[in-house]
């Protein structure tokens, strides 16, 4: 069988991930490595795509721990169930398009509903997967896995975080999908922070807007943020990095705080951040709300820079969405 992995991958940085930019699946492979070390119970098992998703490093470290099964989803994600009946931690890996939509029954009936404790790390999620265009571009993910019971959703916004990820979800004995990238992000997380299941971090709230982001949003929030309030708009930024559970006290404290939440992922905005935010407020505490992500469609191929661009998914679409709001909001 030959291998899926693209011959082009960007390659691995290192693994302090101190003030470099990284791509969270990179961080993934060397914390995925670490805890191995730490922790014999981890498994790890791939869809032939290790090299891509950074699991090469735990195969190679502990090759009788790694189960390569090859293109077939569907066996990833049940054989990684019948692992976690026997006292394992299995962490399985494929490109998120795959994971969450060629095995989504199993998904649902074999892990959700049995509650078993398995860890579903994907990558080449979002828009940044780039060139390889629509076929690779997961931007349902959030949705197809948010909507099942049992499910927690995770998405880091860097490499500092997705290692407190990876070692947080491995003493959470519960079915976790965890939402990786391809693209280099930069680091955005304090250096006292760490990460919480179910936990937003609020860098500020606005008086005006807060911004509630997740994933590789979060650094153009924050950049957002920042010309906004040369603006002389109060605006705020919260990384959501659970999607499900909601932190809704967070979501609850801005929508009382500020006069809009905006919220931005790399994700369609039906079912993903957005929609679990409006479901949210709408019944607790309605706010002017916008929502940035992908609209009602497809990817397409380029650069991950030009389809960020293309999709809205910058800073100055942020910046562009709360004036246009205020402008409208002060006639």
């Amino acid at each position: 069988m030959g291998s899926r992995d693209q011959a082009t991958d960007i390659k691995s940085q290192s693994a302090d991930f101190c003030g470099q930019a990284v791509a969270t699946r990179d961080a993934y492979g060397s914390a995925l490595l670490e805890l191995g070390r730490r922790n014999e119970k981890v498994v790890v098992l791939d869809a032939d795509l290790s090299g891509s998703t950074k699991t090469a490093k735990f195969a190679k470290a502990f090759p009788d721990r790694f189960f390569n099964m090859g293109i077939s989803e569907q066996d990833l994600v049940g054989t990684a169930g019948g692992l976690s009946l026997t006292g394992k931690i299995p962490y399985a890996s494929t490109f998120a398009v795959f994971e969450t939509g060629r095995a989504w029954e199993q998904i649902r009936q074999t892990l959700s509903y049995s509650g078993l404790n398995v860890k579903l790390v994907a990558t080449h999620a979002g828009i940044t997967v780039g060139e390889d265009g629509a076929s690779h571009q997961a931007l349902e993910d959030i949705a197809l896995i948010r909507v099942i019971p049992n499910m927690t959703v995770i998405v880091p916004s860097d490499g500092f975080e997705t290692k407190q990820v990876i070692d947080a979800i491995a003493e959470y004995e519960h079915p976790v999908y965890v939402r990786l990238g391809r693209a280099k992000v930069p680091p955005v997380m304090p250096a006292g922070y760490r990460f919480i299941i179910g936990k937003a971090h609020t860098f500020s709230l606005g008086s005006d807007v807060t911004i509630i982001a997740t994933g590789i949003m979060v650094s153009k929030a924050l950049q957002a943020a920042e010309q906004l309030k040369k603006q002389g708009i109060d605006a705020g930024v919260v990384n959501m990095s659970t999607i499900k559970p909601l932190d809704t006290d967070t979501v609850l404290e801005a929508a009382k705080k500020s006069k809009l939440i905006v919220t931005a992922e790399e994700h369609s905005i039906i079912g993903g951040l957005g929609g679990a935010v409006s479901e949210f407020v709408a019944e607790n505490h309605p706010v002017h709300l916008r929502r940035i992500g992908t609209s009602d469609t497809f990817g397409c191929s380029g650069s991950p820079d030009e389809l960020l661009k293309l999709f809205g998914l910058t800073s100055e679409n942020i910046v562009k969405t709360v004036e246009g709001f205020f402008q409208d909001f002060r006639r």
